[in-house]
């Protein structure tokens, strides 16, 4: 039988059970929460960046820490 992943309970077959993967709603609503706090997150792999990228990246944040003290 499956787990639930958010309290480790049973789970019923989806047949029997709406809010499958999950064991009760309350679970998928926190489920849900923690998407939406962004607790959750899918990796992504690091793009490879050229030394114009890197320049680009390093002046734009050196003009918004300006921008801030302003």
């Amino acid at each position: 039988m499956a787990r639930c992943p958010i309290c480790d309970a049973a789970v019923e077959p989806r047949s029997a059970n709406p809010s499958y993967p999950f064991c009760t709603a309350r679970c998928k609503t926190i489920d849900l929460g923690k998407w939406l706090n962004e607790e959750y997150g899918i990796p992504v792999p690091d793009a490879e960046l050229d030394d114009e990228d890197l320049d680009a990246l390093a002046e734009a944040a050196s003009k918004k820490s300006e921008d801030m003290r302003h």
